[in-house]
């Protein structure tokens, strides 16, 4: 053990998630029940709007986007921390942390990003439903979330690259149980006030304008369905909103708590319950709030395992027909 939380100069050791926490094992073993768990919930989720043509719209697109998202972004962290307590080792290598800040930022400002998107979408179906297929056709579902995608990219090699030039000072024991930026920053030996503005600035411009967005595009919603006439029309589109709203309130509002707040009115404990929340919770909640909330997600479900029954069904007795013709020809 003590063996393994040696580390050489181009690496770093991770405290893990609630060092002074007694019952280690039984935090992990949580955890990892969540990880499957959630892994199996996204990937379910991502097969039905895959395999049922009705589900081929651009709101579950979309959502289909979220789970990939969720799958990845669950595992950048899980896995490593699953490592590290089975090993009895905490190290990990420079590039292995670069790379974990890396696909982090680049996950998690996406999908702040994807939620607008999703309630833009919601807005234009409820608002102005006759241009919708204009509007929002499959060309620009797929523009959208390329270009989501490559902005957050960009977004996120910037500062993973200040991230690991900065000069280190003392023990570059992490507080955490992954590389998050800010503490990886606080080993600095270098003044990062300059730069921890500029990461609230990007907070600014990935957390609080697509929350504003999203907050205006609800009010247009609600405006829009309290004028309608149909009672199923505004049952219907409120609870396809109220499931959306639900991820976002799940989501933006930890994440706001963390990069948005001065990083020294929170303890690193606090940090690292808001961080679990979101890396951890979050994932494994979106597809239970969509599925269990949304009829067209649960009818897709019930038609694909019927039609696996009745496959399964089907093969059973085309096999019973031929054995008994063979019998017949003996």
């Amino acid at each position: 053990m003590e063996r393994g939380n040696e580390t050489s100069a181009d690496e770093f050791i991770l405290l893990g998630l609630f060092p002074e926490f007694r019952h280690r094992t039984f935090l992990i073993s949580v955890t990892l029940l969540i990880y499957i768990m959630a892994l199996g919930g996204n990937a379910v989720l991502i097969l039905l709007i895959w395999a049922d043509l009705r589900l081929h719209t651009p709101m579950y697109f979309l959502l289909s986007q979220l789970s990939l998202m969720d799958l990845a972004y669950i595992s950048t962290t899980v896995p490593k921390m699953a490592e590290d307590f089975f090993s009895g080792k905490r190290n990990i290598s420079f590039v292995s942390c670069g790379a974990q800040i890396f696909f982090f930022f680049t996950l998690a400002g996406t999908e702040c990003l994807l939620l607008t998107l999703m309630s833009y979408d919601r807005y234009v179906a409820v608002c102005h439903p006759l241009r919708y297929p204009v509007l929002m056709n499959h060309g620009v579902c797929l523009q959208m979330a390329a270009g989501t995608w490559l902005g957050c990219v960009v977004n996120s090699l910037a500062h993973t690259t200040y991230t690991m030039v900065v000069p280190l000072c003392g023990p570059r024991e992490i507080h955490h149980f992954f590389c998050e930026i800010s503490a990886v920053l606080k080993l600095s030996c270098e003044d990062t006030s300059a730069y921890e503005l500029a990461v609230f600035s990007m907070g600014v411009v990935f957390l609080l304008v697509p929350f504003g967005l999203i907050l205006v595009s609800y009010a247009l919603i609600f405006l829009s369905v309290l004028r309608m006439d149909s009672r199923e029309g505004r049952k219907k589109a409120l609870a396809t909103c109220s499931s959306h709203l639900t991820v976002v309130a799940l989501y933006f509002a930890p994440n706001i708590f963390i990069y948005m707040t001065p990083g020294d009115s929170h303890s690193p404990e606090q940090d690292q319950a808001v961080s679990v929340f979101c890396t951890i919770l979050t994932p494994l909640l979106n597809p239970l709030i969509y599925s269990l909330r949304n009829k067209e997600v649960l009818g897709a479900l019930r038609r694909v395992l019927i039609r696996g029954l009745f496959s399964q069904w089907n093969r059973r007795t085309k096999g019973l027909r031929l054995l008994n013709s063979r019998e017949w020809l003996r």
